[in-house]
């Protein structure tokens, strides 16, 4: 499309196909021609709003910004969809540089890239913190870290490397007690008392193993199933909290040594009002709403943090008005302070929405 932000893609066949393969956060397209031609390989990665979509090729949807045509007619197409943009592609088959191995399709040695490397400098921070590293944890996203410490009774700003030196010790001691074990006796064990490490690969597992009744692209309005699969993210009652990189994790109970300080009570306040996505939006008084927004200071937003991204995010500019009057209730704000000067306010330039 014109506004996509991808390469262009120099590919031209009369006919192909297409098979895809998965790792991570991260989808390879291969097309191969059906006739003479070379194949080519794309590499996707799918931000907070990339997917998917089969439709007629005269109906295609809004931010359709890749486009594979079917010769039937009438024709349908196969588009990349990205209302963010934040998704991408490149060409060539190389997986990102930097990513470590797969949590569902290469568990073994997912769970050895972390036990060996503990003394990792990603390990010194709050555990819900490393679940979002890549270089570790790919495919693990703001919504699993939250479902994982939830069923562990993990609280989410325990230091990294004291949960999982833990784990790494009861796992020598089990293989002392039991050095005969067989994979089916283990896959049993994992079962009954399955470890975080377990957890990040059972948990999406669920997700994918029930895809047409969770998550269909096709059917949206069946988000309620995902939603009552949710133990915690997003369920009202929990409470939620900003870790170091603006993001926000859902939890129970208390958040652990290393949770940020200050925020721990504005969250319980604000707890019950944003837990859920549904609730109706607070009504402010017109002066309220007058006001501009201090902008809370954020930190500079990292790939990884822009790619993980499941909630909601306020825009730029002309948004910041809105915002105001009508605050998100599906992600946890930062409490700002509103600015009494209209003068100020009407100064301020105009900016494009969108960027978080």
């Amino acid at each position: 499309s014109a506004v996509g932000r991808g390469p262009e893609v120099p590919f031209c066949s009369e006919a192909y196909s297409i098979s895809a393969a998965s790792r991570g956060k991260e989808l390879r397209l291969t097309l191969v021609p059906l006739g003479p031609g070379a194949s080519l390989d794309l590499v996707f990665r799918f931000g907070m709003s990339g997917s998917f979509r089969l439709c007629p090729a005269a109906q295609l949807p809004r931010h359709a910004h890749l486009r594979f045509l079917t010769r039937e007619s009438p024709p349908r197409a196969l588009c990349f969809v990205d209302a963010r943009r934040f998704g991408s592609w490149r060409l060539g088959d190389a997986w990102q540089p930097g990513r470590g191995p797969c949590v569902l399709s290469e568990y073994q040695a997912f769970r050895e890239n972390v036990l060996k490397n503990l003394d990792d400098k990603a390990f010194d921070k709050p555990i819900c913190e490393a679940l979002l590293n890549q270089k570790f944890f790919n495919g693990i996203g703001n919504y699993l870290r939250a479902e994982i410490l939830y069923r562990l009774k993990i609280p989410p700003f325990e230091k990294a490397r004291t949960v999982l030196e833990a784990l790494k010790d009861q796992e020598q001691a089990r293989r002392k007690k039991n050095p005969s074990l067989t994979l089916s006796k283990k896959l049993k064990l994992m079962r009954e008392n399955p470890d975080l490490l377990e957890l990040c690969h059972t948990v999406p597992m669920e997700v994918i193993a029930a895809e047409k009744k969770l998550l269909d692209p096709d059917h949206l309005d069946n988000y309620a199933a995902f939603k009552n699969w949710l133990q915690c993210y997003l369920v009202p009652g929990m409470s939620s909290l900003r870790d170091r990189s603006g993001r926000t994790i859902w939890f129970q109970g208390e958040p652990g040594p290393m949770a940020p300080k200050g925020e721990w009570q504005t969250s319980r306040k604000q707890r019950s009002l944003k837990a859920d996505p549904e609730a109706l939006t607070p009504k402010v008084s017109t002066r309220t709403s007058k006001r501009r927004p201090r902008a809370a200071a954020k930190p500079p937003k990292t790939t990884e943090e822009e790619e993980v991204s499941d909630g909601p995010r306020k825009g730029r500019a002309r948004g910041r008005k809105k915002a105001a009057a009508a605050p998100a209730v599906s992600e946890p704000e930062a409490p700002v302070k509103a600015r009494s000067s209209r003068r100020t306010s009407a100064r301020r330039g105009r900016g494009e929405g969108g960027s978080p």
